[in-house]
């Protein structure tokens, strides 16, 4: 009968402790582990760079009318925060964690009602401490133990059920995520080892414990590290059978293929976007479902907490998703000329959304290309007969109409 000195239960173990030393996980998967992951890494770049690219603006709302104001709040917000953040780095770094641990922080810092400069505050520094009222929810943030009161700081919060700490995608998906990162260690450890198997020795006679030690020393020598002096020699009467698949077997490449499929799917990134060969149309379906979801929580986000209450009645901050949603220049302009053919956009406003100098062009078509109507003296004009109406007075007649009138007459 043959014997086997290694029993199935230490090579296993010897194994893990291999993996683990390679960067297996043992435990939750982290932040900083979850970014290794291809996938993950490329959905998180192209979902934070396309909302950090996107400028924020102030608009007032009166009488029925909105128009964009000036205000220095904007200027944090888009260009300098006064921190050692500028404004597209600062929208990055809020979006990230929002998605990958679920919450998104940012001090304001204020003068009385002036907003002086704003801090991002990474999440691991941010700690919560709530009261237990489930109606009169109460909270304070600490930083490093120092004690906040909520209107001091922007919280861009994923998942949320208090308005102050949320759910990340990490937690969501931990299991789908570990998968992806142990079949990327995995794949390390194979290309270390030289593609070694790992498996079982046999051997016909006993061998003495300082042999099986020697052994067993350099069987771990050759996982760990593979080179020209890592060589393991079995005697006569030894041999060597594998214990796991091949990676032909295990079908590793479509193993990553899927996984990286499913991580897109949980950021709602289809893998053609990724690829840079998307359509229009499943670009625009990617904006709808995936962006401008986001870009409304951070909407809500500024608005709730960098607005003073007395503004909140006329003033709201929002995006400018112009250059987001521009599509190729044939389909733009076909949309331009749609627009102004059925008075929806004047000349110089279309000059405007493609950074063109204005002609000073005030009119609105109404139709037939030969109805003018000027929105700031209600006039329309009739080039064909040279007639001109006033909407405020329809009854009053022109000038140049009474005095022909008069003539005829």
């Amino acid at each position: 009968m043959r014997w086997n000195p290694f029993r199935k239960k230490e090579t296993r173990q010897t194994l893990e402790e291999i993996l683990i030393q390679g960067g297996a996980l043992t435990g939750p998967i982290t932040k900083e582990q979850a970014l290794q992951i291809p996938a993950v890494s490329a959905c998180v770049d192209i979902i934070c760079n396309t909302i950090a690219s996107l400028p924020i603006q102030l608009y007032q709302e009166s009488n029925e009318n909105v128009k964009p104001i000036i205000d220095d709040r904007v200027l944090l917000l888009n260009d300098d925060t006064k921190d050692t953040l500028d404004g597209n780095q600062f929208k990055r770094a809020l979006v990230e964690d929002y998605l990958l641990t679920g919450g998104g922080y940012a001090y304001i810092n204020r003068a009385r009602n002036t907003t002086k400069s704003l801090h991002y505050v990474e999440d691991s520094y941010v700690a919560i401490n709530k009261n237990t009222d489930p109606i009169q929810k109460r909270y304070e943030i600490l930083i490093n133990g120092m004690p906040y009161r909520d209107f001091e700081f922007i919280k861009l919060i994923r998942k949320t059920k208090d308005g102050v700490t949320g759910q990340g995608i990490i937690k969501d998906n931990n299991k789908m995520f570990s998968v992806a990162y142990n079949t990327m260690i995995f794949e390390e450890m194979n290309v270390k080892t030289g593609g070694s198997k790992k498996g079982f020795l046999k051997s016909e006679t006993r061998l003495s414990k300082e042999a099986i030690e020697e052994l067993k020393l350099a069987w771990n020598n050759l996982y760990k590290n593979s080179n020209e002096n890592n060589v393991v020699v079995l005697n006569n009467g030894m041999d060597f059978k594998e214990a796991t698949q091949t990676s032909v077997e295990l079908q590793l490449d479509q193993n990553k293929t899927t996984n990286a499929n499913e991580i897109c799917k949980i950021f709602l990134v289809p893998p053609r976007i990724l690829n840079g060969d998307a359509s229009y149309e499943e670009y625009n379906n990617w904006i709808k479902i995936c962006i401008l979801p986001i870009l409304a929580a951070f909407e809500c986000a500024i608005n709730k907490d960098l607005l003073l209450p007395s503004e909140k009645n006329n003033l709201y901050f929002a995006f400018d998703t112009n250059s987001l949603l521009k599509a190729d220049i044939e389909s733009r302009y076909k949309a331009y000329e749609i627009a102004s053919k059925n008075g929806l956009m004047q000349t110089d406003e279309i000059r405007y959304l493609e950074n063109l100098p204005p002609l000073g062009l005030d009119f609105v078509k109404l139709g037939l290309q030969d109805v003018l109507y000027n929105p700031k003296t209600k006039e329309i004009y009739t080039p064909n007969t040279d007639k001109s109406t006033n909407m405020s007075n329809p009854g009053k007649m022109d000038q140049t109409e009474k005095m022909k009138k008069e003539v005829i007459n």
